[in-house]
């Protein structure tokens, strides 16, 4: 399985047939060189929060591709006005696909979605565990610290998304907690150094990291697992 990490927290999934991009914030992404055209076979979205750093480009990349979105309820609902096809999850279900099995995790943060001057409510935000052939990839989206995150360490994960940045999600110690209460075999630190606001020294996160293998990864850079 091919990972290939895009800045802030957009990740693209390859395996197979299957090319599967999280929070798609491609246009305006300071970190990631590619371009949406650059993006082709996309065959699934998965979003974990309305906001604009996150949904970003779901809207064309699904358009573009076919794609299926999967996101919660809310968000679900809001692009089907798009005509865009959606596959609605909530916090706790899990469900077989034709890739493989995706499960829809808590996370503690907002989840509007910017519509001009209005926001809409965009339901609860979340986070992912997408296993593909007994692979398991646990992207966290935007969130606090919390002690669910305990009951990640039953799933087993391989490859972990851990925000860093502080301020909007978790910092860098309480990342580090985290990940000591979920125990991925591997951890990628993200959503930092995007802003000035969400500043951080990955470096620092790895040195506070014991129990998992900390692999910071430029934007753009691939990894297999």
């Amino acid at each position: 399985m091919k990972i290939t990490f895009l800045g802030h927290s957009a990740v693209l999934v390859e395996k197979g047939e299957f090319r599967g991009i999280i929070d798609p914030f491609i246009s305006g992404n300071p970190s990631c060189k590619i371009k949406l055209e650059d993006l082709e076979k996309i065959t699934h979205v998965f979003v974990t929060h309305g906001h604009g750093d996150h949904m970003g480009d779901a809207i064309e990349i699904a358009r573009k591709n076919g794609s299926i979105v999967i996101a919660n309820h809310e968000i679900s609902a809001y692009l089907s006005k798009f005509a865009i096809k959606t596959h609605s999850m909530h916090i706790g279900g899990r469900t077989a696909f034709d890739f493989g099995i995706v499960k829809m995790t808590n996370a503690l943060h907002g989840s509007g979605i910017s519509e001009g001057d209005n926001m809409i409510y965009g339901g609860n935000p979340c986070g992912f565990v997408i296993e593909i052939e007994g692979k398991k990839i646990y992207h966290a989206g935007d969130t606090g610290l919390t002690m669910d995150m305990k009951l990640l360490e039953d799933e087993n994960i391989d490859l972990a998304f851990i925000p860093i940045g502080g301020n909007y999600t978790m910092d860098i110690n309480d990342a580090a907690k985290a990940v000591e209460f979920i125990r991925p075999k591997v951890v990628i630190p993200m959503h930092y150094d995007t802003f000035d606001i969400i500043r951080a020294n990955p470096f620092e996160f790895k040195n506070k990291v014991n129990c998992s293998e900390v692999i910071i990864l430029e934007a753009n850079i691939s990894i297999d697992i």
